[in-house]
Parts: structure tokens; sequence; C-alpha cells
């Protein structure tokens, strides 16, 4: 029988540390070449492939978690770790990673696999549960943006200098013509006086746009300074816009938008860049939205734990059901300040629900991997999630007994949630109709139906339309959160209701002509929709193509097409050039 180097055994903590690390390299280098080919597929007009790398970039965490894991076992058969052996496994990385950009990234990576191994909760004594540093995690020595003095500099010399930091390897439609558009709108706003413009080193590309991303310091105002670039058929590159506001901006990086493109060198650093800007976000939601959304859970957490400590002599912060309708499908709960919901599948439901528990982890998992176009909500998935027994009202815990048991176990001080979804609360629009003054609800049935029309661009049909499935964020935006019966727009058959062909088929309480499993109706929707009246009438005005089997099956043959249409995450107003122009002199 072989004998074991004695040696190999008493450092065999610090190579199941190499092969974490190796693995998280591993990743980290995938992820890397994933966003550095952002470029080449925005030069080439390679829409398909953008949003191809950017599904296959969030499926490439897991797998290579997966597969760290598979070579961690298979190499600690025979050692039979205890909790000491990891303490000392977790040290020997933290000790590797001490210096690196990404260390906050590696440590979470480090979670992932730990988690994988032992199907467990956070372990603090083992995990990186709690910061390692300071609260921006980790400062890089390498700049990551581009700065440029504006005192006594023509604003023109400086956006020629900006973008000449950006070559592209591709013509611009009529570069003079943008530079002058970008330095008329700076100089009629009071970032136009600023002292300094600080521009990232990396380009966001996401579906068929690119953003030149950087902040206008001016004494103790920051400004963003984000010009949008497309790359139209037949056309070179050009600027579509300079958004100098941060409302104009926070739905660029918002939680209900499909995660950037970017080729990040210090991610904390760059978190830390557009947060002074977009200070009501938090870190975890930036986080998520260059890419790292893995560590943005892990920061999200952090929030929470957080959280927790700062209200613990609030009696009022306390775990209640959601407001609103509940759900046959998920029960949620909240509490006051934390601007978050809690999402738990039910273990049983009400009819007329027909999906099963599984139908709607994958619909979730849809709703992750897919183009969201600032209407589904993004969310994070705990496993394990233990939470405060004492942060919960007593109502709270009697709805978990009873709805969904088998997820659910209530300790002595602690409540263990095996599935939960946790997402950015927002006023369910059936309520916020009910609340707003006639302005306000038309704007919001307004951005219903611009909602529904930029789901089905983006091959979703909600399923389910009601009003309460629907909710309006801080912004007033329209954002669907109910996932359950959604469908691809490709995958759904749009009819029109066939004319009766006799008194009694007109009467008839049941449809008198044969519906398949995909069908759909939109002439029924505003039967259920709202009640006859001013808002459904108004609705109507506005958006009454909805109802009508034609506009869906137009929007459904251009996506089986092949065609990813335009949907802006910013106002038209904001667009320089509305329609194709002609070149400037």
């Amino acid at each position: 029988m072989k004998s074991v180097d004695p040696a190999f055994t008493a450092l065999i903590h610090y190579e199941a540390a190499h092969r974490i690390l190796m693995g998280y390299m591993d990743y980290y280098y995938r992820f890397k070449l994933i966003t550095k080919r952002a470029r080449l597929r925005f030069e080439q007009r390679d829409w398909h492939g953008t949003q191809a790398d950017a599904v296959s970039r969030i499926s490439l965490y897991r797998q290579e978690v997966s597969k760290t894991t598979a070579s961690l076992q298979q190499m600690l058969e025979a050692v039979h770790p205890d909790d000491d052996f990891w303490k000392q496994v977790s040290d020997a990385f933290a000790e590797e990673i001490a210096h690196f950009n990404t260390r906050n990234i590696a440590e979470t990576f480090f979670n992932s696999v730990y988690r994988h191994t032992h199907g467990i909760g956070a372990d603090p004594s083992v995990m990186f549960v709690v910061r390692t540093g300071s609260y921006r995690e980790y400062q890089g020595l390498t700049s990551i943006t581009y700065d440029f003095d504006l005192t006594g500099v023509p604003l023109r010399d400086v956006i020629y200098q900006v973008l000449d930091r950006f070559p592209f390897t591709v013509e611009w439609e009529d570069r003079n013509r943008d530079i002058r558009l970008v330095a008329e709108r700076w100089e009629s706003h009071p970032a136009g006086g600023a002292q300094r413009l600080e521009v990232l080193t990396s380009v966001f590309y996401r579906n068929k746009s690119a953003y030149i991303v950087g902040r206008v310091l001016d004494g103790e105002h920051v400004y963003p300074w984000i010009l949008p670039l497309l790359h139209p058929p037949e056309r070179g590159i050009l600027i579509d816009a300079l958004l100098l506001e941060t409302d104009q901006v926070v739905s660029i990086f918002s939680y209900h938008r499909s995660y950037f493109l970017a080729d990040i060198s210090v991610p904390s650093d760059m978190v830390d860049f557009l947060h002074t800007f977009m200070p009501s976000k938090r870190i975890s939601e930036l986080y998520n939205a260059i890419g790292f959304e893995k560590h943005g859970k892990t920061v999200f957490y952090r929030e929470l734990l957080r959280h927790f400590r700062d209200t613990a002599s609030d009696p009022q912060e306390v775990f209640t059901s959601a407001p609103g309708i509940a759900g046959m499908v998920m029960y949620v709960f909240t509490s006051p300040r934390l601007n978050m919901v809690f999402k738990i599948i039910r273990d049983q439901f009400a009819p007329p629900k027909q999906v099963s528990a599984e139908v709607v982890k994958e619909k979730y998992d849809l709703v992750k991997r897919h183009d969201r176009v600032g209407r589904m909500a993004d969310s994070y998935l705990f496993e394990k999630l233990s939470l405060p027994r004492e942060r919960f009202a007593e109502s709270c815990l009697e709805e978990l007994r009873k709805t969904a048991p088998s997820k659910v176990e209530l300790l002595d001080d602690s409540v263990m949630i095996s599935h939960v979804y946790v997402e950015k609360e927002m006023t369910p629009l059936n309520i916020f109709l009910q609340r707003a003054d006639e302005a306000m609800a038309q704007k919001a049935l307004r951005d219903y139906g611009r909602a529904i029309k930029q789901l089905a661009a983006a091959n979703i049909f909600p399923g389910d339309l009601l009003m309460k499935n629907f909710g309006v964020t801080r912004v007033n935006r329209v954002v669907f959160y109910d996932y359950d019966e959604i469908e691809l727009v490709t995958d759904c058959n749009f009819r029109h209701i066939p004319e009766p062909r006799t008194p009694e088929e007109e009467m008839a309480s049941h449809p008198w002509y044969y519906v398949g499993p995909k069908d759909i109706f939109p002439e029924e929707f505003p039967a259920f929709l709202l009640r006859s009246g001013a808002q459904l009438n108004y609705l109507k005005s506005q958006h009454g193509e909805i109802f009508d089997a034609d506009f869906w099956n137009d929007v459904k043959q251009r996506l089986l097409a092949g065609e990813i249409m335009d949907v802006f995450p910013y106002r038209t107003g904001w667009r320089f050039l509305q329609t194709p122009p002609k070149v400037s002199n």
C-alpha cells in the first residue's frame, strides 16, 4: 500500500485553498473574456451574440462553482474535513487573495464553493460573511478613470479628447456633429461650468448600445456624464444622447434591467464611483448592474445584517404580510424600513393555478437570464436563509407555518427558509391607482401600456396582466413582478374571438370554439384588467392595440424573423437624433 506523505497531509488545507483559488481564477478569466468580446459585438452589430454572451456569463458562475466543488470533494474524499480544517482553508485562501484587485469577488466565490460543498446557510466562522476590509471592500492602486481638467478649456476640445480614448475599429457616422450636439447640451447645463470630468476607462455594453460613463465634479456637486452610443444598420457609430441628471441615469443601472458587459479591473472602485452620482442605489444593486450579481447578493446580505443591527431598538421594524392582494402562488412578507420583499413559493396553490413549484422556479430563472428591458424586477435567490425570529410578527409566522411548512423551519431564535426570492419593494399598481389623483393614475396607465409593449418586444408575454401583478417603483415606473405564468411571445398563439354562429353560442357561458393550451385572446383582457369606467377608457385610448391579436402577431412575426427591437432606457425626448440624419459638413 502506497504511503501518504505526511507533509502533504499537513498542508492539504493549503492545497484545498489553492483548488478554490484556481477555480476562481478560471471563472474570472472567462468572465473577462466574455466582457472583452462586447466591443467586437458592438462594432460588428452582432446583437444576438451580445445577448448570448450576457446569458452565458450568468451561467458561468454556477458552472465554475460546480466544477470546483467536484474537484475539491474528490481530493478530500479520504480526509473527512471538520470545521477546524475548513477554517484553515479559509485562512489560507484569505492570505492568497489579500492583494487582489477583486478580493471581494474571490471571497464570494469561496463562500459559494463552501456552501455548495456543505449545503448549509452562512457560517461566519468559515465564510466571508462580514466584509474583511473597509466598506468599499478594496481600494485599487490603478486608476479606473481618465481625468480631464475643464478649467479654461472649450468643452468641444474635451469631448474630442474623451472620444480619442475609446477608439473603435469601425467608422463614426459624423463625429463632429455628435461632438457639437454634446457640447451644446453640456454648455446649457449647470455641469457646463464644472472644473473636472472623470470618465471610466471601461465602456459599458448592453443589448444594442454602448455607454461611456463618467462624472462631472463641481465643488460639492457631482453630476453623471453618460454618452449612449448606437451603431444602427448601414450607419456608423453615433452618440444618441448626453445624460447629466441622476434621474436620467438611475433607470439605466436599475435592478429591472439586464447586467452590463464591461471590462472591469477593480469592481469595488467602480461601484464606489457610480455610487457618487446615484447615492440612492444600494451598493449591492450596483454590483448587480456591472455583472457581479453573486457578489451583489453577498453585499445585500451584509446590508440586511446591518439593517437588523441599526433597527434593533425599533419595535415596529418586524416582518409582516406585504400589502396588496395575496398571491395564489407566493406568500410575500416585508418590513417597514427595509424596502425589500421576501417571496416564498406556497406548498399548495389555490385553483385555478395549475403550475408546479418547479415551473415557478424555472420562470424565475428565465427572468434572471432574459433581457428585462427595465420592466421585470430582478431578485436574489436565497437557500437556507436564516432570519431572526424576533423580527417576525406572530401573524407572519402563522402564515408561514400554514402556507409553506415544507420550506420553513422555526428554531428557538431564528427562522430558517429553504428557498426564498428577495426583491425590491414596489407599490402594487392596483393600490397605486386607487390612491392616485387623475393625473398620476393616467401617467401610471400610460406606463403600464408601455411596459406591456416593451415586454412584448423582449419576447415576454406576462400571462396574467392583472394590475396587482405590476408594481410602481420609487420613480413611478411600472414594473412586472409576478412570473408564474409568463411565456415567450413566440410560443403563444394569439387569436381573435370567433364570431358566434347562433344566438345560443352568443349567450353561452363557456366558449363554443376550441381553445388550445397556448391560445391567447387579447380581446378578453379589458374584462378582467379594470372595471368599466374612466381608467379603462383612458388605457384603451392610449394603448388599445394591446387588446388586439394583430398587434401581438405582428410582434411575434418580427421576433421569429430574428429582429431585436430597440428599447431605450431613457426618454425619447433626451435623444439627439430621432430620425436618420443627413451627414453634416
